[in-house]
């Protein structure tokens, strides 16, 4: 992406109106990623502009457009900086008094909608009957107006928070609502009806009330009508970043992100919405990652861009480049404590303790009230196995701000280690209500269920896991165990071919599993999900298809490359028509990455499943009377110093049989 001089000029002015006007609305973290989007911009004076300074004025400090608008904002340009500075000052009711009277809100609950009619045309402004004089709303400047009902907003809230229980208390069921969503909801409903011209666009709309309406209506859980709100705003101011991360939220999969994208507008905040959007639906691929690469052309220091970067890769599952690009990113902003939490989880992965050290106190010494600040620092007693202390931090970073998805499921993770499952279930639950596309939460409940064994209800979760996270084959693995504990075996056959196909490293050039000659390019497999259905099928009495999985399960002691047959099960394991390579949410490069980590054609060596899988060969062997391969498999596990007296009890039942038969033939 290659911008002009004169288009990063536009640009710039764009985000710096953008933070005039959210700062205006208190609309503080929306302002915030405009600020350091623009100052991640490279320097482009030219001398033109440079000349033209004196004379310039500035379209952020410029006058509003509509004079209707621009002399309500002057008329009432007082009580807004009243209202400002008791919004600043956290007095949220007496903010929107200043506009909006107490008396007058709730008088307004007992009109109807029906008495007001619709927008005839010109300005949009209604024809209000006299009967409902009682609904005609005071003459205020959009601004102002945002800033009252805004602030009502956020009073409500906060009664919420105060009124909610101890995070996992007792009482604490989660089911406390903000009260004055009601008040402001019926308000902009009169607004809007009135406003609203015969072809139903509202004129004069500066998008930001559009986009407090779609607050209200998603809290309500009209999504549908919220969603089509928050396309409007953007339609009309789309640099307010809020309005985006709203939207996102209401996104639960990837088809529905492709029938937004058509009614969105032609504009660079749409591509870098698409990106975000993608990123929390835990996609990954070259064209994502090509997309954010032509971003940082644009913003080459962003924060924003670079912590999409890491996550990308995260997501990608290669922690290590991960966890270099957290670091360059702390080391450009050591002062932004936005997504540590995301390295310090992928910290505690790799198991860093002392970088893990050193960022819960960095983050303790810049803001340790900061959900970001208690989440590494419980991530970082987890890593001491001191649970009861991360459980401690988890739940402050929540009592600071319940939607904090990561002190959710993480705290559920602790109490599954401290074997708390009724917390650990409660936990996951409310992470899941926070946002149903985390499919770690998904996964902890199947995980619980199963320790209560629950195999029923653990496998509907983890099949919700699955769901979010196609090409994991962690997720398969799951459903498939989970099948074969409840008998049943068929269909978790299925499930654990859908693991190796997702978890085997592929050569890129490869279309599909079902090639010829696709085994032999597949460079690793795991050995637990070869030996599991081996076993599945040798309880289906399906000897044949067992043996060719326990043989390519020894196979993987040393890549892979002995495996008996092996090119004739690419057709048994391809049970899928699509391949990782054509799915949105798997790339060539993540394949790529874990075969450079894992090392492809060195094999696992040794390991507890292959052993199993040759002592099952060599009784096969025996019982199919071929004594020369059930002493030489014997043998090697006596080698393998694994089963080794039941392998000296094999090597002396098939010599015997050897000799005898050699006997008979004699």
């Amino acid at each position: 992406m290659v911008l002009s001089a004169t288009d990063l000029l536009q640009l710039k002015e764009a985000l710096q109106i953008a933070v005039v006007k959210c700062s205006e609305r208190c609309l503080y973290n929306s302002a915030k990623w405009a600020a350091e989007l623009l100052d991640s911009l490279p320097d482009t004076t030219t001398t033109a502009a440079s000349t033209a300074a004196p004379t310039f004025v500035h379209p952020a400090i410029s006058p509003n457009t509509d004079p209707e608008e621009a002399a309500l904002e002057q008329r009432e340009l007082n009580k807004y900086l009243l209202a400002k500075s008791l919004f600043d000052c956290k007095e949220y009711d007496r903010c929107s008094a200043v506009f909006l009277p107490d008396n007058f809100l709730s008088g307004l609950l007992s009109g109807k909608p029906d008495d007001i009619a619709p927008s005839p045309k010109g300005k949009g402004k209604a024809a209000v009957s006299e009967s409902s004089s009682e609904d005609v709303l005071p003459e205020i400047s959009q601004k102002s107006l945002f800033l009252a009902l805004y602030a009502k907003v956020i009073s409500g809230e906060k009664k919420r928070d105060e009124d909610t229980e101890m995070v996992m208390g007792p009482q604490d069921l989660g089911s406390t609502v903000n009260k004055q969503l009601l008040v402001v909801s019926r308000f902009l409903e009169i607004w809007f009806a009135q406003h609203t011209s015969e072809d139903g666009e509202v004129v004069g709309s500066q998008g930001f009330l559009e986009y407090l309406y779609g607050i209200v209506l998603a809290k309500e859980k009209n999504e549908s009508a919220a969603m089509d709100y928050f396309v409007r705003s953007v339609h009309q101011f789309p640099m307010n970043w809020g309005c985006w991360l709203e939207m996102t939220n209401l996104i639960s999969r990837v088809e529905h992100l492709n029938q937004i994208s058509p009614h969105l507008p032609q504009h660079i905040m749409s591509f870098i919405f698409h990106l975000h959007t993608s990123l929390e639906l835990y996609q990954q691929g070259p064209n994502l990652a090509h997309q954010l690469d032509e971003l940082l052309n644009v913003f080459p220091t962003s924060a924003f861009l670079l912590t999409c970067k890491a996550l990308l890769a995260y997501h990608s599952k290669d922690l290590i480049g991960a966890e270099q690009y957290f670091g360059y990113l702390l080391s450009l902003h050591p002062h932004r404590l936005d997504s540590l939490d995301h390295y310090s989880n992928i910290l505690y992965v790799l198991e860093l303790r002392p970088k893990l050290a050193f960022l819960a106190h960095l983050c303790s010494s810049l803001d340790k009230f900061r959900p970001e600040s208690c989440v590494v620092v419980g991530n970082y007693y987890s890593l001491l196995s001191q649970h009861e202390k991360a459980v401690q931090y988890f739940r402050r970073a929540l009592t600071l701000d319940r939607s904090c998805l990561s002190a959710w499921t993480l705290m559920g993770h602790e109490y599954v280690e401290l074997k708390n499952t009724h917390a650990a279930i409660e936990s996951y639950r409310r992470a899941v209500e926070v946002n149903r596309r985390d499919y770690r939460a998904w996964y902890g409940l199947g995980q619980t269920y199963e320790v209560l064994e629950m195999h029923a209800y653990a496998l509907w979760y983890y099949k919700k896991a699955a769901g979010i996270r196609p090409w994991d084959g962690k997720m398969w693995m799951a459903v498939g165990s989970c099948l074969q504990k409840m008998g049943r075996n068929r269909d978790g056959i299925k499930a654990l071919k859908r693991a190796l196909l997702a978890d085997s490293y592929y050569d890129s050039t490869s279309s599909s599993f079902g090639s010829v000659g696709t085994m032999d390019r597949m460079a690793h497999m795991d050995p637990d999900v070869l030996l599991q259905i081996a076993q599945m099928y040798d309880g289906l009495d399906e000897e044949d298809e067992a043996k060719a999985y326990m043989e390519l399960c020894v196979a993987q002691e040393d890549g892979g490359a002995s495996a008996e047959g092996g090119a004739n099960l690419g057709d048994s394991i391809a049970i899928h028509h699509d391949s990782p390579g054509g799915g949105a949410g798997a790339s060539d490069d993540e394949g790529g990455d874990r075969a450079e980590r894992g090392g492809g054609s060195e094999g696992t060596g040794v390991t507890a499943a292959t052993s199993k899988a040759r002592m099952w060969l060599a009784q096969y062997a025996m019982r199919t009377e071929d004594y020369s391969t059930a002493n030489r498999l014997a043998t090697e596990l006596c080698q393998d110093n694994v089963e080794v007296e039941e392998a000296k009890a094999l090597i002396r039942e098939a010599r015997s049989r050897m000799e005898s038969a050699s006997t008979w033939g004699g």
